[in-house]
């Protein structure tokens, strides 16, 4: 009789953790090369509406300083190479395109208003968008959706940059946002966990609003709800959770 296997330690499961960067210029070209990824998969994945749709990335060692995708420039086959650097005045420090000023005014808020997000995505997603135009919050349906319970906010108002401050300070503490009548906003202290979050809210409404029409989704209760936040909503979930999508687009160079 053939002897039962025995497990495999944990330390040769080869399980990912967020790397660590000795230098500015290493973690500059990682975040670069995640942002164009990021902006591939959201390309793949139906999230693109002619020239709306943008992922920012602070620069590392000048934390005023941002990358982004240029303006006209479609999100599939997007290359590190391609990417805007940008102050948080809307200025093009970086690169041979033009930046989309007035969407780029929200992001540059965000992250004025929280100095520790390193990214910050907003894209035009169907059921986000859905979402926004019934001006509800994330309801905790599911399991997934409990991430988000008590940890984003409805904006009521978007009309142009004259508003992107408030909408940053609005914000606040959360990961993400619904921004009326336009859709999903969310924010992460990487590239992985922002467009993770992005996905995952989308994702989310989306079932939420099938249960809606079918009939009465029942809420899961708030106790239940916090303590799945508190297991699954961290940053580091999220970051763990983006690797197969990042899988799927790490071959485009």
């Amino acid at each position: 009789m053939a002897e039962r296997p025995v497990p495999v330690p944990v330390e040769r499961l080869g399980f990912e953790m967020p790397p660590v960067f000795a230098t500015a210029a290493e973690e500059r070209a990682h975040r670069k090369e995640r942002l164009a990824g990021a902006l591939r998969l959201l390309g793949r994945l139906g999230y693109e509406d002619g020239v709306a749709g943008h992922v920012t990335a602070r620069d590392p060692e000048f934390e005023d300083c941002y990358w982004v995708n240029p303006f006209g420039r479609a999100f599939a086959g997007l290359t590190p190479g391609e990417l805007l650097l940008v102050d948080g005045d809307g200025r093009v420090l970086e690169g041979e395109r033009r930046v989309n000023e007035l969407a780029f005014a929200l992001h540059a808020a965000v992250h004025r208003e929280r100095p520790g997000v390193v990214s910050v995505v907003r894209a035009q997603a169907p059921y986000g968008r859905a979402l926004a135009a019934l001006g509800e919050l994330l309801a905790p349906v599911t399991h997934e959706a409990c991430a988000f319970y008590e940890d984003h906010a409805l904006v009521d108002a978007y009309t142009g940059p004259e508003d992107a401050p408030a909408i940053g300070r609005a914000l606040g503490p959360y990961k993400a946002l619904v921004l009326r009548h336009h859709g999903l906003l969310t924010v992460g202290d990487s590239v992985d966990a922002a467009v993770w979050w992005f996905v995952a809210a989308e994702r989310a409404a989306r079932v939420q609003l099938t249960a809606g029409a079918a009939g009465k989704p029942q809420l899961i209760g708030h106790r239940a709800a916090l303590a799945t936040r508190e297991r699954f909503g961290s940053d580091l979930a999220a970051w763990v959770n983006c690797q197969p999508l990042w899988q799927t687009v790490a071959s485009t160079s």
